[in-house]
């Protein structure tokens, strides 16, 4: 288990991450979330000793990173695609690794294969994409065959292919009862592949929750609507109490009233709806409800 206990890292005057508590189960794929800015690449820069904490702690089975005999095969972590010695070889890169804790050459072999770099294995690793860089980290990462994972961003730089190649594999991993972290900006997969979410804004928690959860607490059901009336739809639907949004391409959004009643009400009237869509609410949605306000629009999104 790897508990996170108010952390907290100041730059300066700047608090990156302020008082930030969690913590990740076996089984479990967490999604870390939040604007440029809001702390999760520090959080976990710090869970795993790049950072030293102004205060706070991360233990994992109890005690700190720096602490742990074989880190590596108790935690693997991917935080920066950019952090690989460029001269080096996929396979020699690996092997420097391994040889770090006394793993055998064989299971180099082993993730360069999972990632699918194994026909790239003798290439300088300045000719890989950022695609191939990520999942060369990944392979860093799974190469102690650990008990949890931590990955900054993995699907940056990666084709649709290996976007949902990174999830089956996520869960995966965790269906084998190990704990997974995983940030992303990408809510629509994060949705697929996430079973827990902390958000993060300027360094604080502001939600830990199932996907669900979020989406109900922050999140709205709406409807779109077409007519080729939707001046008057509009009127009609706001003096009922409606929320009435006119996209640039002349459809309605509505929330506050079901699709039901609004075809009723276009009916009483004598306008003709082309299209009547109930939309569900979603956890971009409800992210976005829950952030904002949260993002830092200054050099401090460095502190990500």
């Amino acid at each position: 288990m790897i508990e996170v206990h108010e952390l907290t890292k100041m730059f300066g005057a700047t608090a990156a991450v302020e008082g930030v508590s969690f913590r990740l189960d076996p089984g479990v794929v967490t999604g870390f979330i939040g604007p440029n800015g809001a702390g999760k690449s520090t959080t976990m820069r710090m869970m795993v000793g790049l950072d030293r904490p102004t205060s706070g702690h991360c233990h994992i089975d109890g005690r700190p990173y720096r602490e742990l005999d074989a880190p590596l095969r108790m935690v693997g972590a991917h935080i920066d695609a950019e952090s690989i010695y460029p001269a080096r070889s996929a396979r020699n890169h690996l092997r420097v690794l391994a040889h770090t804790h006394g793993i055998p050459d064989r299971r180099v072999d082993e993730v360069l294969e999972l990632v699918g770099l194994a026909n790239v294995a003798n290439k300088r690793v300045r000719d890989f994409s950022l695609g191939m860089r990520q999942r060369l980290g990944l392979a860093s990462a799974l190469l102690g065959d650990p008990a949890a994972l931590l990955l900054d961003e993995p699907v940056n730089g990666l084709d649709p292919d290996g976007i949902i190649w990174i999830r089956s594999l996520l869960r995966s991993f965790a269906s084998e009862g190990r704990a997974v972290l995983v940030s992303s900006h990408l809510m629509g997969e994060l949705a697929q592949t996430a079973d827990r979410l902390i958000v993060l804004g300027r360094g604080r928690v502001l939600a830990d929750a199932t996907v669900d959860e979020l989406i109900s607490r922050y999140a709205t059901q709406s409807t779109r609507v077409r007519t080729d009336r939707s001046e008057d739809l509009g009127t009609v639907l706001r003096t009922r109490g409606a929320v009435v949004l006119q996209r640039p391409d002349g459809t309605l959004e509505i929330t506050g009233m079901a699709a039901r009643e609004i075809a009723m009400l276009a009916n009483r009237h004598d306008i003709l709806l082309y299209e009547n869509t109930t939309v569900p609410a979603s956890l971009e949605d409800a992210y976005l409800a829950l952030t904002q306000g949260h993002a830092r629009h200054t050099a401090e999104g460095a502190l990500a």
